[in-house]
């Protein structure tokens, strides 16, 4: 592959990347064969297509993009859907949706679900923390009407969105600063400007709005509205110490890599090493689904037996999740790997618009082409950073810039982005109403995103 050099043009490329993304959706909605089945045929004939070299096609291309997807990904949904399903099996899901009910009331609860959401976000990447926080979305949704999953799932999967898109120290935002040169502490303060208002457009009122269009039933990933709920459920206190304990840990790794930074710790000393492991995303929720194991299982006399059983149901449950997820991740690897992304970023950055529009268009390109928000906007800013850092902006000019980069990364998500699978299948969603409603709604998160900055890049 190093010494492959694409010859196809960049309209040929584009044809091809369109033709594969209808070829998916004929097959997946008309069709109606298999997610998985659908993504691994199409991502082969996509790479054969461009042009791919055939004797490292599936070993380098196909094998490693599925593979380094899940690398990032089955760890966390596995995990996170253990410690989901022992909140839910022990009952302390139901106790949470009760004591949030209590507080809010019926017609708040929704927002207080993304508010919670958008705290637990701040430290927990999108993918395990949607997985952790679903069995309380689920529980709130059927406590109240049992019909609202997309209002309720929504507020909150919008609200990991918004937090993984643009703030620190998720790894977007954290690299595009780095190559931008901007001041991540800039970024930082106008991205908690922005989370809120952008949230609370694309996250809590679409929500409210398709949930009005597709009144669904909540799903039985995390066990049935009919369930046996045990009758010792744990302490509201218990559950709330479980859900805040894989950001804790992620803080602790968060806060100790930027005190290493500032030269107030060695990060080579063993015990900030060892500290810094333990607040690796995969690691906390290892550690936080042992505790739930325990305080939520064994604590409370369930046996061995019983909870061996219990996880074992459970990663049955989401095994077609992670194999989906890996599946999209493949298809997305292939469109990189083809130079189908680069093709069109290179088209758009040489059209002379002001820099800050130049960042947005560039990463909603890439971001549509092959699906990584994170790739989107890394590349991005590989490919602007000598623009931006020669181009005499102010501190605050260069954080929007670098902000407007990661609004754009975002914008609609659909068949070649594993998040797309990741949330459809998590809240029981055919293709066609993913599109309709969770594409939508990232495309409305970048533009509301966008907005907000550009407001603040005029003032400032």
């Amino acid at each position: 592959m190093e010494d492959w050099t694409q010859t196809l043009g960049t309209g040929p490329l584009l044809g091809i990347a369109a033709a594969a993304v209808a070829l998916i959706l004929f097959l997946v909605i008309k069709v109606r064969l298999h997610a998985f089945l659908v993504l691994v045929v199409v991502s082969l004939l996509t790479a054969i297509a461009t042009g791919l070299p055939l004797g490292v096609l599936v070993n380098e291309v196909l094998v490693a993009s599925f593979g380094s997807t899940l690398g990032s990904v089955a760890l966390l949904i596995g995990l996170g859907a253990i410690i989901g399903r022992m909140i839910e099996s022990s009952g302390g899901a139901r106790v949470i949706a009760e004591k949030m009910v209590s507080i809010f009331g019926e017609k708040r609860a929704a927002f207080a679900l993304g508010i919670t959401s958008l705290i637990l976000g701040f430290p927990i990447f999108f993918d395990a923390g949607l997985i952790v926080m679903l069995p309380i979305i689920f529980a709130v949704a059927r406590r109240i009407g049992g019909t609202n999953l997309l209002l309720y799932g929504f507020s909150g999967a919008a609200a990991f969105s918004v937090m993984h898109v643009f703030l620190p120290p998720h790894p977007g935002p954290v690299a595009a600063t780095e190559l931008f040169g901007a001041n991540l502490g800039i970024v930082m303060l106008i991205g908690l400007v922005i989370a809120f208002p952008t949230w609370y457009v694309s996250g809590y009122l679409w929500g409210k709005f398709v949930n009005s269009r597709y009144p669904m039933i909540v799903p039985d990933l995390f066990g049935a509205k009919d369930d046996d709920q045990p009758v010792n459920p744990p302490k509201v206190g218990t559950v709330v110490a479980i859900l805040l304990l894989p950001m804790l840990l992620i803080f602790l790794n968060t806060g100790l890599n930027s005190l290493g930074s500032i030269g107030v710790v060695d990060r080579d000393d063993t015990w900030v090493q060892a500290l810094m492991l333990i607040g690796t995303s995969p690691v906390a929720l290892l550690i936080t689904a042992l505790v739930a194991l325990l305080v939520l299982g064994k604590f409370r006399g369930e046996n061995g037996s019983a909870l061996d059983k219990l996880v074992e149901g459970t990663l049955g449950t989401v095994a077609s999740v992670i194999l989906i997820t890996g599946a999209g991740g493949m298809f997305g690897g292939v469109l990189r790997a083809s130079g189908i992304g680069d093709a069109l970023s290179s088209s758009l950055g040489d059209l002379g618009i002001p820099v800050i529009f130049a960042a947005y268009l560039i990463a909603v390109a890439l971001r549509v082409a092959q699906g990584s928000a994170t790739v989107a906007l890394v590349t991005t800013a590989g490919l602007l950073a000598p623009a931006v850092i020669d181009g005499g902006f102010s501190v605050i000019d260069v954080a929007a810039i670098t902000l407007a980069a990661a609004a754009g990364s975002v914008f609609a998500s659909h068949v070649n982005d594993s998040g797309f699978w990741l949330v459809g299948r998590l809240m029981g969603m055919d293709v066609k109403t993913t599109l309709k409603t969770w594409t939508v709604q990232q495309a409305l998160e970048s533009v509301v995103g966008f907005a907000l900055v550009l407001v603040i890049y005029a003032i400032f």
